[in-house]
């Protein structure tokens, strides 16, 4: 799934992405940490897997959008 990175704290190495939808949905450090990733900046286009429905959307894996 895609998402636009919205907000990212780099002491706590978490955050929020904002679904295509416009619904914005929190990661923590480890959904950070899985994706390898050492810094996330506002707008970037991500890639991210998720666990769960609706209310329980949990984010799993953040990592950036390639071509």
């Amino acid at each position: 799934m895609q998402a636009t990175s919205y907000t990212y704290d780099a002491e706590t190495r978490t955050g929020s992405v904002l679904l295509d939808d416009g619904t914005p949905v929190p990661f923590d450090a480890p959904a950070f940490d899985a994706g390898g990733l050492r810094l996330l900046r506002p707008g970037q286009r991500v890639r991210i897997e998720t666990e769960g429905e609706g209310e329980s959307l949990r984010i799993t894996l953040v990592t950036l959008q390639t071509f």
